[in-house]
């Protein structure tokens, strides 16, 4: 597997319509158009998985504002999940990420049970709650991993 930004217009709409057609995303109402607004966002980093040479997934980063090192997005396209591709890119927006801030930032709907019990597994923590946040009925959990306090967080 090759993690590298994502390139071209075909990758970005590739994307948008596997983020479209798949869950949280269908539960949280965002359709095609708004996954490419998303996937268009100069403002964050945006990483794709390749396997033998074919997308197998996307990462988004927000490296700004209130919560730097946030992880927006993480999808892995149908083929290839439950064979750890996931894990592998959230493990490459840590990397990414604590070289910059002791802390990963991350969302998880409340009825996404199968991924936060994997964002648990890789040492997030809960720390707070956004009830009716983006629908009505669902909540969203912040999570976050750090590695230790701001103040006394030396960059790598």
């Amino acid at each position: 597997m090759n993690i590298r930004p994502i390139a071209t217009q075909r990758e970005v709409e590739a994307c948008a319509q596997v983020m479209s057609s798949s869950e949280p995303w269908v539960t949280l109402k965002r359709d095609f158009d708004e996954s490419l607004v998303v996937l268009a966002d100069p403002s964050k980093e945006i990483y794709v998985a390749d396997v033998d040479d074919a997308l197998a997934g996307f990462i988004i980063l927000d490296m700004r504002g209130a919560f730097v090192g946030y992880i927006k997005t993480v999808c892995v396209f149908p083929r290839w999940r439950s064979h750890g591709l996931g894990s592998r890119l959230i493990e490459f927006a840590e990397e990414r990420i604590f070289r910059q801030t002791p802390n990963v930032f991350m969302c998880v709907s409340s009825f996404n049970e199968k991924a936060f019990e994997l964002y648990q597994r890789l040492g997030y923590e809960k720390i707070g709650e956004l009830k009716d946040f983006i629908v009505a009925g669902y909540s969203e959990f912040l999570l976050r991993k750090t590695v230790g306090p701001i103040r006394e967080f030396n960059k790598t």
